[in-house]
């Protein structure tokens, strides 16, 4: 199990027990460091899983608020291919693969994103908790989105070819760059439907994150409704 690294080089003794009677003062319930930084790690853990878990069933993403659509460059192809045999339904097909190919890649995004809470001080959590209602998807947005992108292009990519996705593209894409007087097209599919895929998986994170702050039925531990009573 993964445990919570808390730092506190950057709070000496009376500032650090200033922090916490702040946070406690709303409820005359004392919160520790312990307390601070374990609750944000119960709530980011709650909104990755939920989300991931989410996204990566069938139709998580090709049938939701977070359906990848198909980039200008490629509409561009497939309209102008609508008449050509072998390619009237292109459009329907690619959308509906490359959306199986970011569910499939989703499966692999909770851990990813775990290890990165394991990086998170106290000064981290304390911020998040008094911060703006999507502070915590902010941080692991910022703290993990190169990573995150490094390692969930390759399984985008796998999971694209799995589908077919590429080859249905690069198919239509030598067809279309063969009629005269267009712009050849060579558009990156599988950077494409990654960046997507991430976007759509913050955005169910941030979800999640809101509903833990804002609906107190959601805080399903003790410990959560400890923590975020201060910030109602």
């Amino acid at each position: 199990m993964l445990t919570l690294t808390v730092s506190l080089t950057a709070c000496d003794p009376q500032t650090l027990q200033t922090v916490l009677d702040s946070v406690s003062s709303a409820t005359g319930v004392p919160l520790s460091q312990e307390e601070v930084g374990n609750g944000l790690k119960q709530a980011l853990e709650i909104g990755i899983t939920k989300g991931a878990q989410s996204l990566s069933k069938q139709d998580g993403y090709f049938k939701s608020p977070y359906k990848i659509l198909l980039p200008a460059e490629i509409r561009k192809v497939t309209e102008k291919l609508k008449g050509v045999p072998g390619f009237s339904n292109l459009e329907q097909n690619l959308l509906e693969k490359i959306n199986r190919g970011a569910e499939d890649a989703a499966k692999k995004a909770a851990p990813i994103f775990k290890t990165a809470i394991t990086q998170m001080t106290f000064a981290d959590a304390f911020n998040i908790l008094k911060g703006d209602k999507n502070a915590a998807t902010t941080y692991l947005n910022t703290k993990t989105n190169t990573q995150l992108y490094s390692e969930f292009n390759p399984v985008i990519g796998e999971s694209l070819d799995k589908f077919k996705a590429r080859k249905i593209w690069n198919d239509a894409a030598n067809v279309y760059n063969k009629i005269p007087f267009v712009e050849k097209v060579n558009a990156d599919l599988g950077d494409y439907v990654t960046k997507q895929a991430l976007t759509g998986l913050f955005g169910m994170v941030a979800k999640k994150e809101l509903d833990i702050r804002t609906n107190v039925t959601s805080r399903t531990t003790d410990l959560l409704k400890k923590v975020f009573a201060e910030q109602d």
